[in-house]
């Protein structure tokens, strides 16, 4: 028999699409909303030129208003470092440029990753794939079929990841359809969703995606991306919650941006947030070198240092595994403390 997910209040789930179309663009928009004066910004307003600036509302109420430093802040803020070109850092440091069908990478043996859709809800200025070629690989029905198809004729293939852009930004409906193709595909046991946007817009979880996930015979599993405590406000926990009333595994996965967390007690003050919430801690990455944003890179010894206070402070299960993607390699690297 289905799994019946109990009603959580409306007024949080029908405003989605709304919240989507309200996103802030304008970095001087950005700042008056906090209270900031633009005037003496304004030369860094000219890096949206690389990169557009894309900030959710729901995401801009969790900032401290006047606080330019803000944690949340600082990861949407387009800054004139972003025209530096740095040696050692590329326009695709994981080199994801080939992929084996349009929108379907497969680096790893067991596992696919699917762009189910190119854009995001948000634009984080450190993304890792701020230069990805989406034109090319944007997705609609046709080029998920495809996908489909090298997803059914490669038998090793158990687990399939939606990321993106941010996969919630495609529709309950096309999530839909696209999860009962994958039920047809005998082969496939786990499917994993990548998201930022259900943080960012928490409205996103809809009663209709809850009980989509909780009723496929594949096991599911969601991935958030949250880098600082702030970022879970009451908002996302009460959005959360049908999620893990319907037993839905629920991780996380950090990246160590300078200036925003590498510090291990804002790093611990996450854990705690997130397993106080039902999630838990799962990657922390270490920052992929991506042209134009060398400055959010953490060296190593720092990087060390922070490992090493998180250790000693965190019981082992509030502990993420510390992690750096190489591209070519087989599997994530375990971040060496010796």
């Amino acid at each position: 028999m289905p799994q019946i997910i109990p009603q959580i209040h409306d007024n949080l789930h029908t405003s989605w699409q709304k919240e989507l179309s309200n996103v802030v663009t304008d970095p001087e928009k950005l700042l008056e909303a906090l209270n900031i004066s633009p005037e003496k910004y304004r030369a860094h307003f000219n890096a949206r030129q690389l990169f557009p600036v894309r900030v959710p509302r729901p995401f801009i109420a969790r900032m401290k208003k006047g606080d330019i430093n803000d944690p949340l802040l600082k990861q949407v803020m387009p800054l004139l470092h972003e025209f530096i070109a740095t040696d050692g850092f590329t326009t695709d440091p994981l080199e994801e440029h080939d992929s084996v069908a349009e929108g379907l990478l497969h680096k790893y043996k067991h596992r696919v990753l699917m762009i189910v859709k190119a854009g995001c809800a948000i634009n984080c200025r450190y993304c890792f794939r701020r230069h990805f070629p989406y034109q090319d690989n944007s997705p609609n029905k046709q080029r998920w079929q495809e996908a489909l198809t090298y997803i059914a004729q490669h038998n090793a293939i158990n687990e399939v990841i939606f990321s993106g852009g941010d996969p919630l930004m495609a529709s309950d409906e096309h999530l839909a359809w696209l999860i009962q193709q994958l039920e047809n595909i005998p082969h496939i046991k786990r499917l994993r969703i990548h998201t930022r946007m259900a943080i960012v817009i928490p409205q996103r979880i809809t009663q209709t995606l809850v009980n989509l996930l909780a009723n496929t015979r594949l096991k599911a599993t969601f991935v958030f991306h949250i880098n600082h405590k702030n970022e879970v406000d009451q908002q996302v926990i009460k959005a959360i919650e049908p999620l893990r009333e319907a037993r839905i595994p629920l991780l996380n996965q950090s990246v160590l941006l300078k200036a925003v967390n590498d510090n291990a007690e804002v790093l611990c003050q996450l854990s705690e947030t997130l397993f106080d919430n039902g999630i838990t801690p799962y990657y922390l990455h270490l920052f992929d070198k991506v042209q134009g944003v060398a400055h959010f890179d953490t060296d190593d010894s720092s990087a060390k240092n922070i490992v090493k206070q998180m250790m000693a402070t965190l019981p082992g299960f509030l502990m993420p595994k510390v992690v750096r993607e190489i591209a070519g390699e087989a599997n994530k690297t375990p971040f060496s403390l010796a």
